[in-house]
């Protein structure tokens, strides 16, 4: 797979490309590409790097001559190595509100207008009074878009979910709102991938949700292509996210609609264990999944996000075998 710099609106990002004997850390300055090893980059790996992040040193790089590629003579792979992923759940409030108006059991007296104004009230107590809602993802799932979406054979009601992901600078442990985007290194696309039947327990709905079977199939996160500096994010902090499917918009919206905004959610997360460096804290899906179209993932299906100045990702699906 060739790859592009479609999107990517910073002067210089990270990247990880693959090379004939593993994978290599690379400086993305336009349509080309170079490896930095650590002396270039002034730490042994990238998340220390990140732990302290020396931009000015990278962009430095992008004047130099190097042994540089064109971008589309490699393969991109996932731009960061976490060692914890946490998500958040029901963060957007449109969102929300789909998913209950969806969801209603068919013996639900209420209209769906009723319903719609029942989840909306709802979200907005929530925003007023509530905290963040977090669970735990599996590194392990984070791939590139290098690589297809395996759907696993034991359903087939697999969804999308386009995300903004946060990207752990320094270390962050019960830091404030105030100070929270100072642990900020970067951001990058992840495709939160969902079984949508498994979400809820049916053998004991007493323990509620079960996010570890639903969520962490392999390749279940695919992430980037690029990882972009904070200092580069959009002007106000405000993104906009889009996820096409086979040409057609699914997803459609900017994080203006968030419950919690990312200094809420970094606060929030890093108040019980610490954030690492190079750590990804995913910020929740906006509306548009295929639970509320009545449309969800297929063999052959091919997924286009893009999240403004993050670039552009593009997974394709491939059904497992029934026998795997």
């Amino acid at each position: 797979m060739t790859s592009s710099s479609a999107g990517l609106t910073a002067p210089f990002a990270l990247a990880r490309f693959r090379q004939p004997d593993g994978v290599a850390l690379g400086l993305v300055s336009g349509d080309r590409i170079r490896a930095i090893g650590p002396d270039e980059l002034g730490a042994d790996y990238l998340n220390a790097f990140l732990a302290a992040p020396d931009w000015d040193r990278l962009e430095a790089l992008t004047t130099g001559d190097g042994d540089w590629l064109p971008l589309a003579d490699v393969t991109l792979t996932a731009p960061v190595e976490p060692r914890q992923v946490l998500q958040t759940g029901a963060n957007y409030r449109t969102h929300v509100i789909d998913l209950v108006v969806a969801g209603r059991p068919a013996d639900d007296p209420r209209t769906e207008e009723e319903a719609r104004a029942w989840a909306a009230e709802m979200m907005d107590t929530r925003a007023r009074e509530g905290i963040p809602y977090f669970f735990l993802g599996m590194p392990a799932c984070v791939v590139g878009d290098d690589e297809a979406l395996v759907l696993p054979s034991y359903s087939d009601k697999h969804d999308w979910e386009l995300e903004l992901a946060v990207v752990i600078g320094r270390e962050a442990f019960r830091v404030s709102r105030e100070d929270a985007l100072d642990h900020v290194a970067g951001y990058t696309i992840v495709n939160d991938i969902t079984t949508r039947d498994l979400v809820f327990r049916k053998d004991m709905k007493e323990i509620g949700t079960d996010w570890y079977r639903s969520k962490n199939a392999p390749g279940f996160l695919p992430t980037g292509p690029f990882l972009v500096p904070a200092p580069f994010a959009p002007e106000g902090g405000e993104f906009s996210l889009r996820l096409d499917l086979n040409g057609d918009v699914m997803q459609d919206a900017t994080t203006e609609d968030l419950l919690f905004d990312l200094p809420a959610l970094i606060a929030g997360a890093s108040e019980n264990m610490p954030l690492l460096p190079g750590d990804l804290l995913l910020t929740g899906s906006p509306a548009g999944n295929g639970i509320t179209r009545g449309r969800l993932l297929r063999d052959g299906d091919v997924m286009t996000a893009t999240i403004s100045g993050l670039g552009t990702q593009t997974v394709r699906c491939v059904q497992e075998s029934p026998d795997a």
